[in-house]
């Protein structure tokens, strides 16, 4: 099972699918990082708490 670069934690390859960027196997961020957004080619923290 896939695992998200940021956190670790477990993903399906289904939201793989629908969320990674286009080449990659995994995704960066995961709904776990509620608190971070990716940007580019990184990871960042929300600028807002919304």
């Amino acid at each position: 099972m896939p695992e998200c670069l940021n956190c670790g934690g477990s993903i399906t390859k289904q939201y793989v699918r629908v969320f990674a960027p286009n080449g990659m196997d995994t995704v960066r961020v995961c709904p776990n990082c509620p608190g971070m957004v990716r940007e580019g080619n990184s990871v960042r923290e929300k600028k807002t708490s919304q």
